[in-house]
């Protein structure tokens, strides 16, 4: 027993718009439910279009159960996955060499501040005067 044209254009319109993910009455799930729900039709009269379903089938075994807009979004949150594990990897890098730097820079001033305290031990207690003339500048020539 076979169906009307126009159920079989129903059932291959709502198919097509399940397939890429643009459901008008239903979740979008590729399922056959979804299939006679979207083309407005019984279970029974879908069962009758079994041109439409071995088509049907035929798509499902082939891109399995996943909808074009699912298969789109997967991708796309593998790609941000990607990005996401590529970012971190930066900043585990730029991480370890802010930390190598502040060590350098710890160590600097440690460094800074001995000699600064050696230069303090050194001249502590020496006084060391400086007359505003030069020896020899009042000393005619002669």
């Amino acid at each position: 027993m076979s169906v009307s044209a126009a159920t079989e254009k129903a059932l291959r319109e709502a198919m097509a718009r399940l397939v890429e993910g643009r459901p008008r009455y239903t979740d979008g799930a590729l399922t056959k439910e979804n299939l006679y729900r979207e083309a407005r039709v019984s279970r029974a009269t879908m069962n009758r279009a079994t041109a439409v379903l071995e088509d049907w089938d035929a798509y499902v075994s082939e891109h399995g159960r996943r909808t074009r807009g699912e298969s789109l979004r997967d991708a796309e949150i593998a790609e941000l996955m990607r990005k996401i594990k590529a970012k971190t990897a930066e900043c585990t890098q730029l991480q370890q060499k802010l930390d190598a730097a502040a060590t350098v820079i710890a160590a600097l001033h440690h460094d800074n501040e001995a000699l600064r305290e050696h230069i303090r031990s050194r001249s502590a207690g020496t006084v060391v005067a400086f007359s505003g003339r030069r020896r020899g500048e009042d000393d005619e020539p002669g």
